[in-house]
């Protein structure tokens, strides 16, 4: 093990000095063509052949998400983020994911805080790359609270890669990772100002064949995409060879048609998996007022939300835990991770996984069309 990681933290100076890495200063939205990170014309889509293996999928179908723990919408204390650690562990949850991204490094530094006193080989953890983080002390962003202290640039390279990889480590301060997920690569992320194919083709040359590298090495487990909507994923294995990805958004009690029909079918039949991202649908489903992370809420899904609570009145049913169970009923979903930014709520989620739910509450959603036909309850 020791000769791995010196090997890891070789491969990473080399990387860090024959890549070009996107610099550690400038315009934090700068997209990543304007600066020493271009893409390059590669015909390695073309001749991608996918490999016959057994992808690792994490063993515990619920986790504990990581963005309250980085004040997602409003601030969490450093005692909050620990007591829900530790109520997490007590309830037996054992996988728990994070990103640089949430809270621009308080989420792994938290979730660090009490996963460096436990055996590595007793829970599962995933994070995420495509952002490194810089010293900013000014720097403020509208969905994370409190003081950041860093800023952020885009890096979808190898050596980036590689570095967000062994940052992640320092802050988390364990000795590995499980599961590493290719951050925000979507046509939704507004920093990329519509050329978000740009990014991809970065990635494609540089974070994915690094991630295959690093898990043909033993430092991972397992890669993927950790998006918000489905065109990445259905690219990436076009082009690449995942094991698992992280879809956020897509499939909840409230929306989960294209996740249901179109992204599941395309992981099945290459034995990839999912984990759910935002199975609350970032707090409505749990009775906050609010919907995903964008500040809108669509008639539509607050009209189906109303519809959806008389039913579960009727039944008796929690609707936060009826949206629970609903996500991890698919075969390809390997887990579930919904946040929690307090000790109570990671106990009501874990709760809720032990719960029954009657058969006439599932047959009147779908009846009633809330959620589709084919949904698997």
């Amino acid at each position: 093990m020791a000769t791995t990681r010196r090997n890891f933290i070789n491969t990473l100076t080399k990387g860090a000095a024959a890549a070009s890495i996107v610099p550690m200063v400038g315009n934090a939205f700068e997209l990543a063509a304007e600066s020493s990170v271009t893409p390059v014309i590669s015909e390695t889509a073309a001749t991608f052949e996918p490999i016959a293996k057994d992808h690792y999928r994490p063993p515990f179908n619920i986790g504990l998400g990581g963005v309250a723990l980085g004040n997602g919408f409003k601030e969490t204390t450093d005692i909050e983020a620990l007591d829900a650690m530790e109520a997490a562990w007590k309830a037996g949850i054992r996988y728990f994911d994070t990103s640089p991204w949430y809270g621009l490094g308080q989420s792994e530094r938290r979730m660090g805080n009490f996963l460096h006193g436990q055996d590595k080989k007793d829970y599962v953890i995933s994070t995420k790359v495509g952002r490194l983080m810089y010293p900013d002390a000014n720097f403020q962003h509208k969905l994370w609270k409190g003081r950041l202290n860093f800023n952020y640039k885009y890096d979808y390279t190898a050596g980036g890669t590689r570095k967000s990889v062994e940052d992640s480590l320092l802050r988390l301060g364990i000795p590995a990772l499980d599961i590493v997920f290719i951050h925000d690569l979507s046509p939704d992320n507004e920093d990329f100002k519509g050329k978000w194919l740009d990014y991809f083709k970065i990635a494609q040359d540089g974070a994915m064949k690094e991630l295959t590298k690093m898990r043909d090495e033993g430092l991972i487990k397992a890669w993927g995409l950790g998006v918000n909507t489905i065109e990445p994923a259905l690219k990436t294995l076009e082009v690449a060879d995942p094991d698992i990805f992280l879809s956020a958004t897509q499939y909840s009690l409230v929306k989960h048609k294209d996740d249901l029909n179109t992204l599941f079918p395309a992981c099945e039949k290459r034995g990839v998996s999912i984990v759910v991202g935002a199975p609350l649908a970032a707090g409505l489903l749990a009775g906050q007022d609010r919907y995903l992370y964008g500040g809108e809420k669509p008639a539509d899904i607050m009209a189906k939300y109303e519809k959806m609570k008389r039913v579960a009145a009727a039944h008796k049913v929690d609707l936060r835990t009826a949206a629970l169970q609903f996500t991890v009923a698919p075969k390809v979903v390997s887990a579930t991770v919904p946040g929690a930014r307090n000790a109570k709520q990671v106990m009501e989620n874990a709760v809720s996984m032990k719960a029954t739910i009657p058969a006439d509450f599932w047959a009147e959603l779908k009846k009633e069309k809330l959620i589709e036909t084919n949904a698997p309850v």
